[in-house]
């Protein structure tokens, strides 16, 4: 599937470590699923917790 990224393709993507990627599992930041051992993220729920982290910055009067 084109959507599902293994912990190699999302730390590539977000530019991070793996042990980052891992680390954020444990602490439950984000969410992946284990099929057969590996972990495995929908790239459309990581762009979606992307986008949620976003600071909004306020309008200037």
């Amino acid at each position: 599937m084109k959507n599902l990224l293994d912990v190699d393709d999302l730390a590539k993507y977000l530019k991070l470590q793996k042990q980052t990627i891992y680390n954020w599992l444990n602490q439950r930041k984000i969410s992946g699923i284990k099929i057969g051992g590996v972990w495995r993220f929908d790239k459309y729920e990581i762009d979606k917790w992307l986008k949620s982290q976003a600071i909004k910055a306020k309008k200037q009067k």
